[in-house]
């Protein structure tokens, strides 16, 4: 089992990645002072864990990846995380991205489509004492039972934006999601002013795993 130790190094490292942050453009302090907060590599299997501070992606299993901790912290800053907000996660993963929201302050509910992965992480959330409602299924459709939600955020390439999603989301609120085919996809930020006026923003490339299920990809 691994040792959830942190030390003198981790904690060093960290500082390191968060500057390296600082000079690719991340500018939210409360952002960064998360990412420096959270042990990365307490996500990652022993295998990995020298590899935990490059600011690169790495396989967890399943065929999904821990994001790259640049692309962590751009989702983030978007998203605009405000102590108390609702959010709805779509791809849980490692829980690395999540477990960043919960140290902003947010009420995360995310939702897993991978059911090995599903379970592992939660497993090692309730280990780790992170609390966020964790959910298995397509996270395409959302979590309509728990809606509506101050934001959203989508951590796999999806083909278009699912409707329902935005159907989900409050008055106000923001949606980030990356949109393109399946090697690249221009991270999206939707606002939703009113029922019906939806501003829509893109902004860089980047390079993430399929969304899979109904209104996402098929294998």
């Amino acid at each position: 089992m691994l040792k959830l130790e942190d030390t003198y190094l981790h904690k060093g490292k960290r500082r390191a990645l968060v500057a390296e942050l600082r000079l690719k453009g991340i500018t939210s302090e409360k952002v960064l002072d998360a990412i420096n907060a959270l042990p990365r590599h307490f996500f990652f299997d022993t295998a990995l864990i020298s590899h935990a501070y490059e600011d690169k992606a790495f396989p967890i299993g399943e065929g999904q990846t821990i994001s790259q901790p640049y692309t962590v912290a751009f989702q983030t800053e978007l998203l605009d995380v405000n102590t108390g907000d609702k959010i709805l996660e779509i791809g849980t993963g490692s829980g690395y991205q999540g477990s960043i929201l919960h140290l902003l302050g947010a009420e995360v509910f995310t939702i897993e489509y991978q059911k090995k992965l599903f379970e592992g992480t939660q497993r090692f959330l309730n280990r780790l004492g992170i609390e966020m409602h964790l959910f298995y299924g397509d996270g395409t459709g959302g979590l309509p039972q728990f809606a509506p939600y101050d934001k959203i955020i989508v951590t796999a390439g999806a083909p278009v934006v699912p409707e329902a999603l935005i159907q989900q989301l409050k008055v106000g609120g923001i949606l980030v999601i990356p949109v393109g085919d399946r090697r690249r996809q221009a991270m999206v930020r939707i606002t939703k002013k009113s029922a019906k006026d939806i501003v829509r923003e893109e902004f860089e490339d980047f390079a993430f795993v399929p969304l899979l299920g109904k209104d996402g990809w098929n294998r």
